[in-house]
């Protein structure tokens, strides 16, 4: 999530999505994707979630100049040969607005060893999982099984740090929680990779290293009704839903800790503070979006949000 600074500009999210389906639709995606996937990637940006957000435009069109629930009750897709996903939860958000569960899952390019192993063979492949709620909000995670504090990578040389570039520079970020956080990466390689026909096994290329190469990455999603278990239908799942959630929030709290959060509800509270205030860019990211658009032929600009 972008810091304030000097540098950062809040943009009207409605100047921030015309533009990038306005870019999008220029480069032959049809309307109507252009317009899901511009809603996708500002969702991200509303959810906070900057890495995934429409600042990742000039990046997806650099690749791209490179080269049944309602009915049964449960949908599954399996996806193949297939790029970077987004945000996983947009899915999963999808899929609650019509009162399914979903489970969402992708691999992707090589990031990290299996636990006890000193190169990079999985990748952070994120995952996202997500049922409705009732008054208590909606239940969503949306996580990826690797991080950076201390402990969580390795230098080019094998040895353990904690600067992210020397992470980057030949070196590796560790799994999560350890043989855990392997455990999910390896997972999410078997459901998303292997399953789906996809790239598997470190094979998915790097989008940014590899920009004149199909990526390969797979995903796979599982959409159901969560109620199939339970007398009261969907009400009832939002009622119990609702219990656990009030619950959680009101489990004594530990020394240093103001509330006790559940999965989604910051993000939630993103996003309603981004459609009031604007979306925060760098203004290297806004010049670099206009430029695209200058490229692409479109005169769309983004606008700040006023005083």
């Amino acid at each position: 999530m972008h810091e304030p600074t000097p540098q950062t500009l809040n943009i009207t999210p409605t100047s921030a999505t015309a533009l990038a389906e306005a870019i999008l639709t220029s480069h032959g995606v049809p309307p109507d994707r252009s317009d899901l996937i511009a809603t996708a990637l500002t969702l991200a940006d509303f959810h906070g979630v900057d890495t995934h957000g429409i600042n990742r435009l000039p990046g997806y069109i650099a690749r791209q100049q490179a080269g049944m629930a309602h009915t049964y009750g449960m949908g599954m897709v399996s996806v193949r040969n297939s790029n970077h996903y987004g945000m996983g939860a947009t899915y999963v958000l999808r899929a609650i607005e019509q009162g399914f569960a979903c489970f969402a899952y992708t691999n992707a390019s090589r990031a990290m060893p299996p636990w006890g192993g000193a190169e990079a063979l999985l990748g952070t492949s994120p995952f996202a999982v997500g049922v409705p709620g009732g008054g208590e909000g909606d239940f969503v995670l949306d996580m990826s099984p690797c991080s950076i504090p201390e402990g969580y990578a390795l230098d080019a040389q094998g040895r353990p740090t904690t600067d992210p570039v020397a992470a980057l520079e030949g070196g590796v970020v560790l799994p999560i929680g350890g043989p855990k956080g392997s455990g999910l990466a390896i997972m999410m390689d078997v459901f998303a990779g292997v399953m789906s026909g996809s790239a598997f096994a470190g094979g998915v290329h790097d989008q940014y290293k590899e920009m004149g190469r199909p990526q390969g990455v797979g995903h796979w999603f599982l959409v159901f009704r969560p109620d199939v278990f339970l007398d009261g239908g969907v009400e009832e799942f939002r009622e119990r839903t609702g219990t656990l959630l009030r619950t959680v929030r009101g489990v004594k709290k530990a020394e240093g800790f103001e509330r006790i959060c559940v999965s989604g509800e910051m993000e939630a509270e993103a996003e309603e503070k981004r459609r009031r205030e604007g979306i925060p860019f760098t203004k290297a990211e806004v010049d670099a979006l206009h430029y695209l658009g200058l490229q692409s032929g479109v005169q769309i600009k983004m606008e700040e949000v006023s005083k």
